[in-house]
């Protein structure tokens, strides 16, 4: 089955054609200010080199860095009203109470907190106040709201409460897009309802980057699927993706790092992606990145959901340097490379600019950086190599050396050798990893609950089940469903015999005889 992965960097857009596991053709184009025109640019490209290869493709995947840059750069956001469904408890800390001020100021469209929500087993605090949610609905169609995110406490164990308190905002405003934490978040009132709000928020982009991806697919002439992938590794259809843009916000590195284990052909390392931007460390477990199970802060905000396992650090090809004092980063050129390099006829001194005069790759006109003092490229390089074999370092769990993987456009800066790594790969079409790992993404479901009275093993069972049906639900074929990682806890200060349990599992897309890209 044919497919094409695009990675979307903050300098680069990557696409790569595979053919199952065989790449057959891979294109790099710098990233446009809009985006949209970069992928376009990107898949045109690719469509010519690849020829006749390109044809029958199935799907293409696209992986977009448009949602974590808005709430970073606080940009395109809307405003999402908080329903909170928990009184009498959790009165004292109010929606975006831990939010930086100035991007609470963005987004917040207004704070309802009513009676109601669940015990942790399930029974009701107190029964749910309906005309409170109400009430909050025709005050946040006043207000011109049209975005609103509902919580309330334990609701990944039992929805009902958000789902009734949904049922009545939309009754009573029907143009508002209704966000639920249970679908977001794991078991964690705060962090939970913080990633239903910046989902909230982000709507409105994630419609519009959805249907100018949709065009630039159209665009390029293929019959093929849309699919956006997503930060566990896996992807969704681009109509589901499109209601739920922040589990895109770090697919950018997951997509490296599972391009990266397909192409060294190894599940079980540690990877270094130098971009543009950035170099991002992370762990290969199984063949996916290892996953976060703390709070993950997305521009200043704590979360709590799936989200690999990341360490991210200011060294990459458009990484700036300066002589005096010799500093590397953190200001980087980003997608302007191609124009403020030294190699590229710019004036700028960057990381690019210090690996051609080292001679560590050939790349632009390597005349232009020979006047480059020898010492400065020597200095640079050294504290570049510094920083990743840190930052390398504090990722590892254990001290038993690992292989790494070296992928990116800027792997070139990672050093040969390193404490605690057996061995540094360098991967053919290394530098387009993030796009191969776009188009082999699978489909994943995903369950965290407390179960009661219950043993471990019957425990697990039941939450493989779960996943399993999740993930079917989600367009993945029973038949290729794996399970990935399996966790469970007993909770000895909870009455009777609790067990948290959290199973997520794998498959392929089901065959699905494609009829033109819709969303």
């Amino acid at each position: 089955m044919k497919r094409i992965g695009i990675d979307v960097g903050g300098t680069n857009t990557d696409a790569a054609l595979l053919d199952g596991s065989t790449v057959l053709a891979a294109v790099k184009t710098f990233t446009t200010a809009d985006v949209t025109t970069g992928v376009r640019t990107a898949l045109a490209d690719l469509v010519a080199k690849a020829g006749d290869q390109a044809r029958d493709v199935s799907a293409v995947m696209i992986g977009t860095t448009h949602f974590t840059n808005a709430v970073v750069e606080r940009r395109n956001l809307g405003r999402a009203a908080a329903i909170r469904v928990s009184l009498p408890a959790s009165a004292s800390l109010r929606p975006f109470c831990d939010w930086p001020k100035d991007l609470a100021a963005k987004v917040n469209g207004g704070v309802y907190l009513v009676e109601g929500g669940h015990e942790y087993d399930g029974r009701p605090l107190v029964p749910m106040d309906e005309r409170a949610v109400a009430e909050a609905a025709r005050g946040i169609r006043k207000d011109g709201v049209n975005a609103v995110a509902v919580s309330a406490t334990f609701s990944p164990l039992t929805a009902e409460c958000e789902e009734r308190a949904a049922e009545i905002v939309r009754n009573e405003h029907p143009d508002a897009h209704v966000t639920l934490s249970s679908g977001l978040g794991r078991i964690g009132l705060l962090e939970r309802e913080n990633v239903a709000l910046m989902n909230a928020s982000l709507i409105g982009l994630a419609r519009e980057t959805t249907k100018a991806f949709v065009d630039a697919v159209a665009v390029s002439g293929l019959n093929a699927r849309l699919f956006i992938t997503q930060n566990d590794g896996t992807v969704v259809l681009a109509e589901a993706a499109r209601e739920y843009p922040v589990f895109s916000f770090a697919s950018g590195p997951t997509n490296s790092m599972r391009g990266a284990a397909l192409l060294a052909g190894v599940e079980d390392a540690m990877v270094c992606d130098v971009g543009g931007t950035t170099a991002d460390v992370g762990c290969l477990v199984n063949g996916f990145p290892r996953e976060a199970n703390n709070v993950v802060e997305v521009g200043g905000v704590r979360t709590l959901f799936r989200m690999p396992d990341l360490l991210s650090i200011a060294v990459g090809g458009g990484t700036i340097v300066t002589s005096d004092p010799l500093a590397v980063g953190p200001q980087s050129v980003g997608y302007k490379l191609g124009k403020d390099a030294m190699v590229f006829g710019g004036s700028t001194v960057t990381a690019t600019d210090i690996a051609v005069a080292a001679g560590l790759i050939e790349l632009g006109d390597a005349s232009r950086v020979a006047s480059l003092d020898s010492g400065l490229v020597e200095a640079a390089l050294a504290q570049m190599h510094e920083k990743i074999a840190e930052a390398v370092d504090r990722m590892k769990t254990d001290a038993v050396p690992v292989p790494l993987l070296a992928v990116g456009g800027g792997a070139m800066l990672i050093p040969g050798r390193m404490p605690g790594i057996s061995e540094v790969v360098h991967v053919e079409n290394s530098d387009v990893a993030n796009a191969v790992g776009a188009a082999i993404a699978q489909i994943s479901g995903e369950t965290d609950r407390i179960y009661r009275d219950l043993s471990r093993e019957d425990a697990i069972a039941a939450a493989r089940e779960s996943a399993i049906a999740s993930a079917v639900e989600a367009g993945a074929d029973a038949a290729t469903i794996k399970v990935i990682d399996v966790e469970d806890l007993p909770l000895s200060y909870l009455p009777g015999h609790a067990i948290r349990a959290r199973v997520r599992v794998v498959g392929e897309a089901a065959a699905v005889q494609p009829e033109g890209v819709l969303v």
